[in-house]
């Protein structure tokens, strides 16, 4: 599961975060906003434990200024205030996050992975990457941007790119995880080439955690 933020806003509607993340980081609120989406999630796997799913995984995106404003400390707090077993939060960070301090992104996220958050590096190869830094990072899970997967079947270049990424990964012992599957061919490409996880509007789309809920008690729902 990834836990995804939205702004119910009482003229425009429900806004996604495009409308207002950037406004947030600009003006601070992303690191208390942050903050709450990691004891929301952590609070919510509860739940999930409360109708046997506690197994189930939950990331939640990180930015920049939170690994700069204590992540560390506030993660830490999450973990032991709310039981969270080894391995249930993951963590997702960009390419640009870890790049804009890399020591320091490193060594904090060293202390994370040892107290069993998994790491993410999401959109991977639409940022600045460096492959130096790259076989330092102490991830779980390199998730392909969908960018390059919405046109698996019909691009060679995308297959390619998609390709090189899995087999890299593979090499490297981490998983690998598909953003924006929207089509049986591009599960079945996937698939074939050894991608690990896939996510996308051919399985499910954004929804309120009750209706998750919903849909994994129903019958067959798992």
């Amino acid at each position: 599961m990834e836990a995804l933020l939205r702004w119910q806003h009482p003229e425009r509607g429900l806004l996604t975060p495009d409308a207002f993340i950037a406004v947030c980081e600009d003006s601070g609120l992303i690191v208390p906003i942050g903050r709450w989406v990691l004891r929301e999630a952590a609070r919510h796997h509860r739940i999930l434990v409360a109708h046997g799913w506690g197994h189930l995984r939950i990331a939640v995106n990180v930015s920049a200024a939170q690994f700069q404003q204590g992540l560390v400390d506030d993660v830490l707090s999450v973990l032991r205030d709310f039981e969270l077993p080894a391995g249930i939060l993951e963590l997702e960070l960009t390419e640009s996050v870890v790049m804009a301090s890399p020591d320091n992104v490193i060594r904090d996220m060293a202390t994370l992975r040892d107290a069993g958050v998994c790491i993410a590096i999401d959109d991977f190869g639409t940022g600045y990457s460096s492959l130096a830094y790259l076989k330092r990072l102490p991830l779980h899970r390199v998730k392909l941007d969908r960018s390059f997967v919405q046109d698996l079947g019909r691009d060679p270049d995308d297959e390619a790119i998609c390709d090189a990424i899995i087999r890299m990964a593979q090499r490297l012992g981490l998983c690998t995880t598909a953003e924006g599957v929207e089509t049986d061919v591009q599960w079945n490409w996937l698939a074939a080439h050894g991608c690990e996880e896939l996510q996308g509007y051919l399985f499910a789309r954004p929804a309120p955690f009750e209706d998750v809920l919903a849909l994994l008690d129903r019958p067959g729902g798992a």
